[in-house]
């Protein structure tokens, strides 16, 4: 069996800014990690990799240093890396995207699980993980908390609703996307460090998925950021500089006489 962990990397939080033109996160000069929720996917590939006698494969999407993140996965644990990069994905929306990942699925012809993280930190959207098992018509379960148990045939997993806990069992293959509570992710070791750096990790193209040109890219994402801007917060404030007790009794008057205005006070 074939584990597979779609992962994305993504602007470390505090560096995020915004091309207010484009509407597209300005990535150059800035600092890229694994997406942090995409951690939490790749330990629970790993601890169900013995359960289920499977490979883990880390896949993502992006441009050539991307690979990055590939390796620091590996250097986690995972066997393998897949690099799906090309210019003709670039502007992908989260629709192009599990588009583009369901074929490298499909390419790689093995799949029985697939592990997603609950969202990107970028995008913040949840979407891709749904949508890559609608475009593969798989099963899908979100916000897996817990896997119970696990088998080749399926597995038992509980999942965060609105004021509860589900509990649900997913015939393999099928998707999960995971949350904070399914386990803590590991650090990368010595002898994963000196593997990931010497493996070879293939890179994809739309010739070798076999995409769509009108389904991929910006020509394949049916929405648009349309406009970005910061909100702007003015407040109106009086500045009371307080010297001696007049001034005190003066400003606690003032201030007073504002809350009344307001209704804030009797």
């Amino acid at each position: 069996m074939h584990i597979i962990v779609p992962i994305k990397q993504v602007p470390e939080t505090s560096n995020v800014k915004m091309d207010p033109e484009t509407g597209t996160m300005i990535r150059t000069g800035v600092e890229a990690i694994i997406n942090p929720l995409d951690l939490y996917a790749i330990e629970a590939a790993l601890r169900l990799r013995e359960a289920l006698k499977a490979k883990v494969t880390t896949i993502t999407m992006g441009p050539p240093k991307a690979e990055k993140a590939l390796r620091e996965a590996m250097a986690m644990g995972c066997d393998a890396g897949i690099l799906i990069s090309h210019k003709a994905f670039g502007g992908s929306d989260t629709w192009a995207t599990a588009y583009t990942l369901a074929q490298a699925v499909r390419h790689m012809d093995e799949g029985g699980l697939i592990l997603c993280g609950e969202r990107a930190t970028d995008g913040d959207t949840g979407q891709v993980g749904p949508e890559l098992a609608a475009a593969l018509d798989l099963p899908v379960a979100t916000y897996v908390r817990r896997i119970l148990s696990a088998s080749p045939e399926g597995l038992r997993v509980e999942r965060l609703v609105e004021g509860g806990v589900e509990t649900l069992w997913v015939p393999l293959p099928a998707v999960l996307t995971v949350v904070k509570d399914v386990a803590s992710p590991r650090l990368p070791t010595l002898r994963g460090l000196q593997r990931a750096r010497q493996s070879v990790i293939p890179t994809w193209g739309p010739d070798e998925i076999e995409t769509r040109a009108d389904w991929i890219g910006l020509q394949g994402s049916p929405t648009r950021v349309v406009k970005i801007e910061r909100p702007q917060v003015s407040r109106k404030a009086e500045l009371r500089r307080i010297k001696d007790a007049a001034d005190v009794d003066r400003a606690a008057s003032d201030l007073v006489e504002f809350l009344r205005q307001r209704s804030l006070v009797d």
